[in-house]
């Protein structure tokens, strides 16, 4: 790569893989699993995500360092086509619906079903918000702790990334298993325990946005383990408000919404807010969306079908 446009168009590449695999990987897992393990399932699939990203800068840091921008591309591309080999010749593909107590066949109906389907609508346009914090806060918090904590620009990027690895991984783990206890008592355990994490990390985020430097990383750390509950739950939410038949155009769905409405617009807003008036205030609109993210979710609980258990 030489050139802006050869590495543009290496990332649009990586993108569709991704997204390919971010629409397919969740719905054979959901093949595999039943209704009342998916969450367990989702939140471990989904605390890859905070593994590699520590994993990244970890590696990618090292490497860089000794052997030049380029090189942490290389080493990183190798673990993946290592397990795309393993998936391709070593897994079996589940039959779709295998572990579904009522099979189901697909048809127009069900295509159509989705855009009434309110648990499912609820589960995803909660889940768009949440991108639309999320997304803003890994894109503008770094040049918020250089510009207002007076931190170099290494130095916060470094920063936010060792924290959102480790709280990734904190709260996606402590998420998925508080939800699998609650699931036994409460149907809505998987919207409840996301709505949760948005509401509490509210308090959190305006202490980051607003409060003293010093409060600055604590506070920010405290906001991003109460977003993450909610990773797993939400997954294994929008995969259980669907049918076998349609899971994957649920899932493809999900996944044009959240950054449609989440992670594409969040820091263009903020940043015209900022330009307007300043950072701090550009931050704080994320705890809007958080609001939002957080009633929505706790509507959605309500129209939650309990599955039957499998015998």
């Amino acid at each position: 790569v030489h050139t802006v446009g050869e590495l543009n168009l290496r990332h649009a590449a990586l993108g569709l893989g991704e997204a390919s695999f971010g629409i397919f990987a969740p719905a054979i897992l959901s093949d595999f699993f039943p209704a009342q393990e998916r969450n367990r399932v989702m939140t471990i699939f989904n605390l890859a995500i905070p593994v590699g990203a520590a994993l990244g800068y970890l590696i990618g840091g090292m490497v860089g360092s000794h052997f030049g921008w380029r090189a942490p591309f290389y080493v990183s591309a190798v673990p993946g086509i290592l397990f795309a080999l393993m998936i391709l010749f070593l897994m079996r593909e589940p039959e779709r619906g295998a572990s579904e107590v009522e099979k189901t066949k697909i048809g127009k109906a069900d295509l159509l079903a989705l855009v009434t389907n309110r648990a499912y609508l609820s589960s995803i346009l909660g889940y768009a918000f949440i991108t639309f914090c999320m997304g803003g806060l890994s894109w503008w918090m770094p040049s918020f702790l250089h510009r207002v904590n007076g931190y170099s620009l290494g130095q916060a990027g470094f920063t936010i990334g060792a924290i959102t690895a480790v709280t990734g991984i904190v709260g996606t783990a402590t998420g998925g298993w508080v939800a699998s206890r609650l699931l036994r008592r409460n149907s809505s355990a998987l919207y409840l325990v996301s709505a949760f994490g948005c509401l509490a990390s509210i308090p959190f985020a305006l202490l980051t946005f607003f409060g003293p430097s010093w409060i600055t990383l604590p506070a920010l750390a405290g906001a991003e383990i109460c977003l993450f509950l909610g990773t797993g739950p939400i997954n294994a939410a929008t995969v259980n408000a669907v049918t076998a038949a349609n899971r994957a155009s649920a899932l493809a769905g999900q996944l044009l919404l959240i950054h449609l409405l989440g992670d594409m617009p969040s820091p263009l807003l903020i940043g015209l807010v900022s330009d307007h008036t300043n950072l701090r205030l550009g931050m704080g609109i994320t705890t809007l969306a958080l609001v939002i993210a957080g009633v929505i979710l706790l509507a959605g609980g309500r129209f939650v079908k309990r599955h039957p258990v499998a015998a």
